[in-house]
């Protein structure tokens, strides 16, 4: 028993840990085997190192080693003085000289205008001298007098044969054309209240009940040439109340008195304010 406690300084740290069990275990060959193969590792790493470094130095000094011996080149620099020869650039054609502008055939204006009469000079025939006057002998025999040239009247200017018109010409109005201003204005059979009555009598008021007073809004309507009620429109801020005001207006079939401007029918937009109160 005494001898088993002796320390053997012989045994590695690896044999003191795996006594007395299963040495052929993996664990204990890698522990064995591992300052070896740490070793290795690190020279042949080192030497890798030291060949990727060294590889750039290599290859220079290999490079250097195999080049061609340079050769040197001579040349010598003459100077060669030659004249040089003036070059003369063509010279550029001017573009000749633009034509002349036509000359503008000068158009002789002939004005046909009728001369104005002028009243013929009076020729007057100075008395004869004394000498002849005392020459000349009574007598009955008749003498000629001196005779004034002849004058003829220039011809009277020619007639247009049209008479100026007095009448006052009436100026068209449009058949499309919707007017707002006109001499005459469109009217309902019997009057714009009797429209407003028919209005009254076929408005249906439970189309704004619930409305909150007195509702308000404006209709307008196209009068035709024919009488007949068009695009009728109604301005309001409650839409059941300008829905209903548009189908009563259309239900009336009345036809209007139609507007006119001197004296013809035209189209004619008319304007009316409405309001109506909704049922209790």
């Amino acid at each position: 028993m005494a001898n088993e406690n002796v320390y053997d300084p012989s045994l590695t740290l690896d044999e003191i840990v795996f006594e007395n069990r299963n040495k052929e275990y993996g664990a204990y060959d890698l522990r064995h085997q591992y300052p070896k193969l740490l070793t290795k590792s690190f020279i042949v790493g080192t030497a890798l190192f030291l060949i990727a470094a060294l590889s750039p130095f290599i290859y220079l000094t290999i490079k250097r080693l195999t080049e061609p011996p340079k050769q040197e080149v001579k040349a010598d620099l003459v100077e060669i003085l030659q004249e040089d020869k003036i070059i003369e650039q063509p010279k550029e054609k001017e573009p000749p000289p633009p034509p002349p502008p036509p000359k503008e055939e000068k158009i002789e204006v002939i004005q046909n205008v009728v001369p104005e009469p002028v009243k013929a000079p009076k020729i007057e025939t100075p008395p004869p001298p004394i000498s002849k006057q005392l020459e000349t002998t009574t007598g009955l025999n008749n003498q000629e007098g001196v005779k004034a040239p002849a004058y003829t009247p220039p011809p009277p200017p020619p007639s247009t044969g049209t008479k100026a018109s007095t009448a006052e010409v009436k100026p068209q109005v449009s058949e499309t054309q919707v007017y707002t201003e006109v001499e005459q204005t469109a009217e309902f059979p019997g009057g714009i209240n009797a429209f407003r009555k028919k209005v009254g009598e076929n408005f249906d008021t439970s189309a704004i009940e619930g409305a909150d007073g007195v509702v308000k809004g404006e209709v307008t309507f196209v009068v035709e040439r024919d009488g007949s009620i068009t695009d009728v429109k109604v301005s309001g801020s409650n839409s059941d109340f300008n829905a209903e005001a548009v189908r009563t207006v259309k239900s009336i079939k009345n036809k209007w008195a139609p507007a006119k401007i001197n004296g013809q029918s035209v189209r004619y937009r008319y304007r009316l304010p409405l309001a109506m109160q909704p049922p209790e």
